[in-house]
């Protein structure tokens, strides 16, 4: 197993960016599998009108693709945001802790790592949220539908903070043997309502 430590930096500037955001109802789009340019055209438009988040451009002669469903955006920290309907992550791949090329015999030392980290990410979830609505680990037996239903389904770790129009999930990745889970670490996203 290979692991990864950087500092919070990056999602400290994304989780202050989340937090700006006071209302995600003008972010939320329709409930549906549609996908194409009309879609994307659409949702940047939101975004941007209710984030001021920009949106990545088109270079010359490219167009969006008729099977795409997201767009990326950057705030005006740096961060960079990929927004779908109902889902929006923030791109922070120099920040935190992770685990990868986890063999068989690595859960224990994955889970280990998600211990050790969690408390971290956590309070800086915390800095700029506040106290989360739900807090939960895979200790508890009534875990994995605490929050809802399935919610804990391949985490140990949730926290969720809720918002209008959304729920912030902070989460690590519960490592499995079989299958076999191939990298785990802390992350956070939005879900849409």
């Amino acid at each position: 197993m290979k692991t990864q430590d950087r500092a919070l930096d990056e999602d400290d500037l994304a989780m202050a960016d989340f937090a700006e955001v006071r209302d995600w109802t003008a972010v939320a789009g329709p409930d549906s599998d549609a996908t194409g340019p009309a879609v994307v055209t659409a949702l940047v438009n939101r975004v941007m009108a209710a984030t001021g988040w920009t949106p990545w451009p088109l270079e010359p002669g490219e167009t969006i693709d008729d099977g795409s469903a997201s767009w990326g955006f950057t705030t005006r920290r740096g961060t960079t945001m990929v927004v779908f309907d109902g889902l929006v992550f923030s791109d922070c791949r120099n920040s935190g802790w992770s685990a990868y090329q986890i063999g068989p015999d690595d859960i224990a030392e994955a889970e280990a790592g998600l211990d050790e980290h969690w408390p971290a990410h956590l309070a800086l979830a915390r800095k700029h949220w506040g106290e989360p609505d739900y807090l939960g680990d895979e200790t508890d037996p009534d875990f994995l539908d605490a929050w809802g239903p399935g919610a804990g389904a391949d985490r140990r770790h949730l926290a969720v903070w809720v918002r209008p129009g959304a729920q912030f999930h902070l989460f690590s990745n519960k490592p499995t043997k079989d299958p076999l889970t191939p990298a785990v670490g802390v992350n956070y996203a939005v879900y849409i309502d």
